[in-house]
């Protein structure tokens, strides 16, 4: 399904979008409708992975011109590992490591086993509002975005784009239920509608939404408008944590 003009998607109604991807889960002959409609022409296909070739080189370029700062900012902090690597869940639920700068203290992982409460704030949103586990430089590269700047690597290697959905890790995947399929037909992004709409003021119900309506209505022209839109969202620190 494609647009008319950047723009239309992004004022999209989220109560009837709900709705609607509510009546498909009820009606199995619609929601296989929704799949088929999803895909895209070859036309876009080719178009989004120039976009994204060329963004992410030039992404590499900030990348190599930033990494001796950012390095030296994260080891002087705690002496740490630069970098924290995860297993994501890519296109038709594929496993693929990505790379971010760390941002959190050292065993930031059993930190949050010691507290149950943090725990099930987690599993609930998927995000901490004021997480005690950040640093300081960890708290700057969050707001600005420029701990996932790594993830140019993914995007050169195919298993990520520049717009999609969020990379969610296998443990997030029963929170999407059973449109979880429909959102997993592309690959998922450095940014998206999820990114530009508030990132941590959302709800999961709300990013599937999010999620799900860029899939149906994805298009070369919506891809640019997030893009630009991005900008904007990240040095207004819109909805960062």
């Amino acid at each position: 399904m494609g647009s008319e003009g950047p723009g239309s998607e992004l004022a999209l109604d989220t109560v009837t979008t709900t709705s609607f991807l509510g009546q498909a889960l009820d009606s199995p002959s619609l929601y296989n409708r929704l799949l088929e409609e999803s895909r895209i022409s070859s036309a876009y296909s080719v178009a989004k992975h120039v976009l994204d070739i060329c963004g992410a080189l030039v992404g590499l370029v900030v990348l190599a011109l930033l990494f001796p700062i950012l390095a030296m900012l994260i080891c002087w902090e705690d002496r740490g590992h630069i970098f924290y690597k995860q297993t994501r869940v890519g296109q038709y639920g594929q496993p693929f490591v990505t790379y971010k700068f760390r941002t959190m203290i050292v065993d930031a992982d059993g930190y949050m086993a010691r507290y149950p409460e943090l725990l099930e704030a987690w599993r609930k949103g998927g995000k901490l509002k004021d997480d005690p586990r950040i640093t300081r430089i960890g708290g700057f590269l969050r707001r600005t975005s420029l701990d996932e700047l790594p993830q140019v690597l993914n995007v050169l290697r195919g298993e990520m784009s520049l717009v999609g959905p969020r990379a969610i890790q296998f443990s997030e995947i029963e929170a999407f239920k059973d449109l979880i399929e429909l959102r997993q037909m592309v690959k998922p992004g450095l940014t998206g509608l999820w990114q530009v709409s508030g990132r941590s003021m959302t709800d999961y119900e709300q990013r599937c939404i999010l999620d799900c309506t860029y899939v149906l209505d994805r298009s070369f022209w919506l891809d640019v408008e997030i893009l630009l839109r991005t900008l904007p969202a990240v040095i207004n620190g819109i909805g960062a944590c």
